[in-house]
This record gives C-alpha cells, sequence and structure tokens, in this order.
C-alpha cells in the first residue's frame, strides 16, 4: 500500500497552541484522536510523528507536524518526505488560509503561497508545489489589522465556538484525500451549502 504524508502547519509551544495559524497542528492533531492513532513520537527530522491507518484495509498514513517554527517548517517535511519515502504527490500540508472566508475548507494541489510562509518554506525545500493543500479558511483580518498579527492571535470567542466543526471539517477532507483523491473529494467539499 501507498504511503501518504498529511503535515499540519503551526508553531511550536503552548503560547502559539490555540492561534489561527496553528489551526494546521490542530487538525493532525483531531485526526490522531479521531483514529485512536497514540501518542506522537518525536521525529529525527525534528517533527512530532505518529503512524497508521485511518480504515483497514487502507494505506499507511504518517501524520506529523513540525517542531520548527512555521517559516522554516519545509526542513522537517522534506526529511519526512525522504525517511518514509514518500512522493510528493502523496503529500498533505493542512494550513491556515487567509483568503477563505472563515469555517470553509478548501481543496487544491500545487498554486502559488500566497504569502504563507510556511508554505513558501515546504515548497522551497522540498522543490515542488505539486502537493495537496488543505486550506482552513480563516477569513482576512478586521478593519485595519496586519494579517501577520491576526494569525498569531488565539482564535476568538464566537470563533472557538465554531472551531470543533472546523477542525472536523478539515480533517474528513483529508481522509477524502485519501480515500477518493483530489476531484472527488473537491466536489463533496466545494460544493454549496444548503
Amino acid at each position: 500500500m501507498d504511503t501518504w504524508l498529511v503535515v499540519g502547519l503551526g508553531n511550536p509551544g503552548p503560547a502559539y497552541a490555540g492561534n489561527r495559524h496553528n489551526v494546521g497542528a490542530m487538525v493532525v492533531d483531531e485526526l490522531v484522536g479521531r483514529h485512536r492513532l497514540g501518542s506522537f513520537k518525536v521525529h529525527r527530522s525534528r517533527a512530532r510523528v505518529v503512524e497508521g491507518r485511518f480504515r483497514v484495509p487502507g494505506p499507511k498514513v504518517v501524520l506529523a507536524v513540525p517542531l520548527t517554527y512555521m517559516n522554516v517548517s519545509g526542513g522537517p517535511v522534506a526529511g519526512l518526505l525522504s525517511y518514509f519515502g514518500v512522493p510528493v504527490e502523496r503529500l498533505i500540508v493542512v494550513h491556515d488560509e487567509l483568503d477563505v472566508e472563515a469555517g470553509l475548507v478548501r481543496l487544491k494541489r500545487g498554486g502559488g503561497e500566497g504569502g504563507h510562509n510556511g508554505l513558501r518554506s515546504v515548497s522551497a525545500s522540498i522543490g515542488s508545489k505539486e502537493y495537496l493543500r488543505v486550506r482552513v479558511g480563516i477569513g482576512r483580518p478586521p478593519g485595519r489589522q496586519d494579517p501577520a498579527e491576526f494569525v498569531l492571535r488565539d482564535f476568538s470567542k464566537q470563533e472557538r465556538t465554531e472551531l470543533p466543526f472546523l477542525l472536523d471539517e478539515a480533517a474528513d477532507a483529508v481522509e477524502a484525500l485519501v480515500e477518493i483523491g483530489l476531484l472527488d473529494a473537491q466536489q463533496r467539499f466545494h460544493a454549496p451549502r444548503p
């Protein structure tokens, strides 16, 4: 069976744990808990890693959260791809996305990084942009707030009430990419809400 690598982007340490910028790491935590995959282990590539399967039978999935800061997360991702022998086509990066409305999840392969330093680091380190992305919508900052400041703030009280649904939806999207592929997953998650 082919192995998949799912990486949730974020910043390390408790000070950043509730930040909008850490929603990718939160989604990976959600998947690990949902499938009872056990505890993360620290991997030599400077990432927390859990290995398992979403379904049996089903492909092996390596779930990882880099232990480095967001803007240098590409090094751990490149190390994990190499160590586990995963091709770029089976790399899924889960990240916060300013250009997607808060509460929505969008899927794509390749394209630009939209000013996201984590994605920029991944693309540079692995020498490709052709990986899958689960873009977790956090929306644009209110008023004239600096986007860099906005992403490093914790979710608001109102957003925190919605957060479990957003994490659930993004985790579903990761599973769909692995199980049914990008096009079918896009049709499911990009369809207008009733």
